[in-house]
């Protein structure tokens, strides 16, 4: 690297590797497993092309849950001092201010412009419109990346088209992912069209399938397909794919820290936000009403409102209602980007049984297996010992803390996702370290999975920094955590 570039936090040996690789090409992904620190890779290749000249506008996009992530923790914590800044924000319906704030793209800037759009946006004209405006007015001395380049793997689908067009037109491409193939070798194909058509020197995706896909010719009435029965050649695109990318798993980097916390942001949908706003009423009035509220009781109004963010709710009267929830799209969207096997945690059995359901159903039968109040002793044995066996395709174990959460030994999963927290600080310690004790040889990533503007963000920020949440709720807190306002 020719740019003297003074980097904000001190990068791992794995990144100023990947920097070395990429920085000034044209089209380069990043293929690095979660917890190695693509983002933080992404953030100082566009300080280091901006120093040198070569770039003043980046458009960075990435799924719902992610990119709210680079504007209110990524951007700030690793962009260099030496980079003069600013940071826009795409919202889909936005109020005055955010429109306001949008259209300033549109102003002279001094600095290093960068816009957070998520990828959902490109489905629809209004996001597809404002792309091709910023690829044709600032696309020259641009850059346009994608975060999560999975969700482009459809090379049929409207958004990957739109993006494919709109990249054609910034002068750097990037992709970021934990893993470029999540089901099948022919997801690459479309995340390297983005990079540049033709890069693998194909010029449709039947002439690519064609050479690394065996298929069958199969009917289903009068019509007639090719179906995916193999692949072959697999050594020569992967030689292929290493030409313009750099790949590292956490295994493989030593100097990074043995715990890694990250957090995915999840809107509430209408229908939550609404109950979500009623529970926070009938809390208040319980406080309001003159009389000594006890911390059992409050925990009792969160625990409410935790299980309306999950996406249901048992009444007074004993029944289930339930609520659409963005929470287990962000789950799949996690385990797409993770290679090998996971532990994913809620205190709800409602949850456990959804999340065991939905991941055997993507991965296959006996992908996932759930551990909680209601398993047998011979399934939770046969769970743990399937778990531990590198071999077993049993990948993810979905279990509820409080059950699982002491005495196991988890350490074949190096990813440990909290889908719904429990409140309880020693079941918080204890799970973690199902996965993190003697016998585990990599390092572990923990996910928690947080609706922006809730209770969630304070019981995460409790947990983390060790503080007994059942003491906190005793005072005042209590009433600032249940009037937060969740964000849009």
């Amino acid at each position: 690297m020719t740019v003297n570039y003074k980097y904000k936090l001190k990068p791992f040996d794995h990144q100023k590797d990947s920097l070395k690789c990429g920085w000034d090409r044209t089209e380069f992904g990043y293929f690095m497993e979660m917890g190695t620190g693509k983002s933080k890779v992404l953030i100082d290749n566009m300080g280091m092309l901006f120093l040198a000249g070569k770039i003043n506008f980046a458009l960075v996009i990435a799924p719902k849950g992610v990119y709210r992530n680079w504007v209110a923790k990524e951007i700030p914590e690793h962009m260099s001092d030496d980079v003069p800044h600013r940071v826009i924000r795409w919202v889909s319906g936005p109020n005055k201010k955010q429109k306001e704030e949008m259209r300033s793209v549109q102003d002279p800037f001094a600095g290093l412009t960068i816009f957070v759009m998520n990828v959902e946006a490109f489905s629809s004209l209004k996001g597809q419109k404002a792309g091709e405006w910023m690829a044709r007015a600032l696309g020259d001395y641009g850059m346009i990346a994608i975060d999560e380049s999975t969700t482009i793997k459809n090379h049929k689908a409207k958004r990957t088209k739109s993006l494919m067009k709109i990249a054609a037109q910034f002068k750097y491409r990037r992709l970021l992912t934990g893993s470029p193939v999540t089901k099948s070798p022919m997801d690459i194909f479309a995340q390297t069209e983005f990079l540049r058509p033709g890069l693998l020197g194909y010029e449709s995706y039947y002439a690519f399938q064609g050479r690394y896909a065996v298929t069958q010719r199969r009917s289903m009435g009068a019509q007639a397909f090719q179906q995916i029965v193999g692949y072959k050649n697999l050594d020569e695109l992967t030689s292929n794919i290493d030409r313009f990318s750099f790949r590292v798993l956490k295994k493989d980097c030593l100097d990074l820290p043995e715990k890694i916390y990250t957090v995915r942001y999840v809107t509430l949908t209408d229908e939550q936000a609404k109950m979500y706003s009623l529970l926070q009423q009938q809390a208040m009035l319980m406080f309001d009403d003159g009389e000594m509220v006890s911390a059992p009781a409050v925990i009792t109004q969160m625990l409410r409102i935790q299980q309306v963010m999950s996406g249901h709710l048992k009444t007074d009267d004993g029944e289930m209602k339930y609520f659409p929830s963005r929470r287990m799209d962000a789950l799949e969207e996690i385990t797409e980007e993770h290679q090998g096997k996971a532990i994913i945690w809620s205190r709800f059995r409602y949850d456990i049984i959804q999340i065991t359901e939905m991941l055997n159903k993507k991965y296959g039968k006996g992908s996932a297996a759930a551990y909680f109040g209601d398993t047998s002793d011979d399934d939770r044995a046969t769970a743990v010992l399937n778990f531990q066996n590198p071999n077993h395709p049993l990948r993810f174990f979905v279990g509820n803390p409080a059950t699982a959460g002491y005495g196991l030994t988890l350490t074949e999963a190096n990813l440990v996702v909290y889908y719904a927290n429990d409140f309880n600080l020693e079941t918080r310690i204890q799970s973690e370290d199902r996965a993190h004790r003697i016998g585990q040889r990599n390092n572990v990533t923990y996910v928690d999975l947080i609706s922006e503007g809730t209770l969630d963000e304070k019981i995460v920020e409790s947990l983390r920094n060790k503080i007994n949440i059942g003491a906190k709720v005793l005072g005042e807190q209590a009433r600032e955590w249940l009037t937060l306002t969740p964000r849009k």
